[in-house]
Order: structure tokens, then sequence, then C-alpha cells
């Protein structure tokens, strides 16, 4: 049974959602799946991680199905090295605990079991099943539209309906090595394609976040999103806002933190997903009142691309500096123009963005206190009389603020003068800083001394 968590206001699109489940679970339950032999596909258990075979096997050994499912096979297939490995089974998730002693149960909305063995998680779910008329009236909650809880088990064919893309929706059979595919996640691999199972529509309000991943997955593996599947993000971009924002938050460090942000910041645009996240860095972009706000995203999310491809740390906090800096900036104007010190407008500028933020893409602290320094730091990059210099070199974030300013001269914003003269100050010795330093603050006014008397002369006398 599904049911609304609120049932007074119960939207009219949950009874189309539980119709739609209904008739999926009816297809899959006399579905007839393509199964491709081992000897007729790519995937080999070399290419698999070891804790991940370890599960697979142990649960069959506990005579449980077992497979390999997702972005694990598919980037098998795809000759791509998995970033990991998730396991489906008919096990419930405590009979998985029960099975592995270093399990741990995780999620309300999704119940699943992580395997720890190490840093290495492997993620068990459950084969997902459809709308069951006589079920639990607790296991699956639909509010205007989209689940809230959802923790119904069925068999691998109705689980199968149940993902989101027909490319993660194949199934690894460790019992015979064999591929399993329900959904013609095969032929759309080889087409290039990325298309949702179901309606596209319905899976959208279901889950909002399908659009930010059909974004993420296009970026990633290359693809082109199917027509159908592509055609309604351009009108329900404004589900994003029922999202948690801590989720959110989690979902952007996945579409900007994996080699292909630029790409994905041009994606999101297009379909209006950006506004929804960063709307007021949006309205300036859409302005374009000067060249180098759109620039200087780019070059940031290149940068940023750049230094994940060379396998380099990567900071949200610089991430998140460079999406927000253009309306941070803006305001940072206005509040000098109004007769604010440097420091106060920067600070309220940088309070009234991230405040107007916060309720969208929560930013964990750990992260938005780094971007807020990154920030104030800038006007001090203009200040290099006396000693300021040398006690900037010494703050723990110039570094990342000195690449802020870097990119901030690349895209025309910032003197590109003012960044070659850190440039040189930054990779100088003590002495040359020194040489760089002398003339440029005020010099002080030195009292003249007095002199001293000669012991040889005698006393004054005054004759």
């Amino acid at each position: 049974m599904i049911r609304s968590a609120a049932s007074a206001t119960r939207n009219p699109c949950d009874k189309v959602i539980q119709e739609s489940r209904q008739d999926r679970r009816r297809a899959a339950i006399g579905a007839t799946p393509l199964i491709v032999p081992r000897p007729q596909h790519g995937i080999s258990r070399a290419n698999i991680s070891e804790n991940a075979l370890k599960v697979l096997y142990r649960l069959k050994q506990e005579s449980f199905q077992a497979h390999l499912v997702g972005g694990g096979v598919r980037d098998l297939l795809l000759g791509r090295e998995p970033k990991d490995f998730d396991v489906a089974t008919d096990a419930t998730p405590e009979q998985v605990r029960q099975v592995f002693r270093n399990c741990r149960l995780i999620g309300r909305r999704f119940r699943l079991a992580h395997v720890h063995f190490g840093r290495e998680i492997i993620e068990v779910a459950t084969f997902r099943g459809g709308a069951v008329p006589d079920g639990d009236a607790d296991d699956r909650q639909i509010d205007n539209g989209r689940i809230v809880r959802d923790n119904t088990y069925g068999t691998i064919a109705e689980d199968a309906l149940r993902r989101d893309f027909t490319v993660n929706a194949l199934y690894y059979n460790i019992a015979d090595f064999s591929l399993i595919d329900y959904a013609d996640g095969l032929a759309d691999l080889d087409a290039g394609r990325l298309r949702l199972i179901g309606d596209p529509e319905q899976r959208y309000r279901e889950d909002p976040v399908r659009m930010l991943r059909a974004v993420r997955f296009a970026c990633k593996l290359g693809f082109t999103i199917d027509a159908a599947t592509e055609k309604p993000i351009f009108g329900l971009a404004h589900l994003l806002a029922d999202i948690a924002p801590a989720r959110l938050f989690d979902e952007l460090i996945k579409l900007f933190h994996s080699g292909y942000g630029r790409e994905v910041f041009e994606k999101l645009r297009q379909y209006g997903l950006f506004g929804q996240l960063f709307p007021a860095t949006e309205e300036c972009l859409a302005r374009e009142d000067h060249g180098f706000p759109i620039t200087f995203v780019s070059r940031g999310l290149t940068n940023t691309d750049k230094r994940v491809q060379e396998d380099k740390t990567v900071t949200p906090a610089f991430l998140l500096g460079v999406l927000l800096w253009e309306p941070v900036r803006r305001r940072f104007e206005h509040y000098l123009a109004a007769g604010e010190s440097t420091n106060e407008a920067m600070f309220l500028a940088a309070g009234e963005i991230c405040a107007r933020q916060q309720p969208l893409v929560a930013i964990p602290k750990r992260f938005s206190l780094p971007m807020r320094e990154i920030w104030s730091l800038q006007p001090r990059f203009e200040q290099r009389d006396g000693r300021r210099p040398q006690r900037l070199i010494t703050h723990p974030r110039f570094r990342a603020a000195y690449d802020f300013l870097l990119l901030r001269a690349d895209a025309g914003e910032a003197d590109p003068e003012l960044a070659a003269w850190w440039t040189r100050f930054e990779e100088a010795n003590a002495r040359e800083r020194a040489s760089m330093l002398e003339g440029t603050g005020k010099r002080r006014r030195r009292r003249p001394r007095r002199a001293k008397a000669d012991p040889s002369a005698g006393p004054d006398t005054k004759v």
C-alpha cells in the first residue's frame, strides 16, 4: 500500500505513480531478461574488488542470490576502473548483518547494509519491490509525488525496473558469471545513450535528484541523454527545492569533484538546474555586465578538473568559493560604496551570500569557514606596503587565496600586474623579498641624535 506522509493533503500524482509502479511490477514479474553467458561478455573477476568477491561468494554460500550491480558493472563493460562495487541480493538487511560481523545497517529512506573491509565499504542492497497492496503501510511513503521512504522488497526483476537508468540496471551473477539485463541496458551502453527506466517525468517527481544524476552520468560517460529522458528536466528543475540541502551538497561534490566539472556546469545551466542550486550566482551570470564572471567560473572549474585528473588534492572550500564569488564581489563593492571599511564590507558581503545559500545547498562549517577566509584575503593582496606582504604570506590560507587571485587575474577581474608581483614575491628568497619591499612603505622619521659631550673638554664657563 502506498500512502502519503500527509494523507490530508494527498497529491493527485501520488495515485498516478502508484499505478505506474503496479504496472511496472506486473511487467517485471513476467519479464524475460537477456542473459549473456560468461564467454560472451568481457567482465573478469580479476577486475573486481577482492572484498566485493568475498561478499558475493559468502552470500552465495548462505544460499542467497548475489549479484554485482550498478556502476561497477557498467564501468567494467566500458573498460573503466570502477570507483566502487555494489551488491544486490534477496537477503534482507538484517540477514546480511547476520552473515557479516563487519556489517552496519544505514539509511531510513532506503535501508542498506555496509560491509566494512578497512577503508573499503561494500554496499549491499536488498532487491527492491513494487507496490504490494497487502504490504506494510510503513514500508513506503510518498509526499507530493516524491518517495520519502521505501523499504519494500521484491525480486531481481522488480529491482531492475526500480533502478534509475538502464545502463545502471545490469547484473553480474556470481552463481554462473553471467550478465542479466532486464531493461535493454546493454543496447543503450553500446549506443552511448542515457535513458531512464519508466516514465521520465514520474521518475523525476519520485526523486528530483535524478535530474542531477542524468547530467553527471552524461558528462562522466560521454553519453547523450535520450530525448524522452531530457525533455521533462526543463520544466521540473524547481523540484530540487524539495530536496534536503545536505543531500544536495553531497550531490554537488559528486558533480564537480569528478574531473568533468566544467562540462557539468554548462549542462546544469542549459537545463535550468544551476539556478536552482546557486540562484545568486546565476543571476549575476545572466546579466553579463562584464566578460569575466562566466570566464572566472569556467577557469576555476577547469583548474579543479585538472587537479582531479592529476590526482592532486581538491577542497570543496575552493570550489564553492569560485561558484559564489561573483555575488560576494558585487555585495562587497556595494558595502564599500556605502562607506564601510574593506574588512567590514567583505564580512557583510560574505555573511549575506552564505545566509542566502545555506537553505539551498547546506555547506558544512569545515568548508564555509575556509571559503570565507579565501574571500577575505583578496583585498589584502592589494596592500603591499610595509610588512603586510610578509604577514600575509604566512597565513594558513595564503596558497589557496593566491591561487584564487591568479584565477581572478586570468579572467580579467583582478590586475594582472598585481598577480605577477605576488608570484615573484611568493617564489623569491628572503633577501629578494626584502628588496621587493624597499620603498613600498612609509618611512618613519627618526629624531636627530643628541651630540655626545667631549670628555676631554672642560666644563662650559661663562665670561
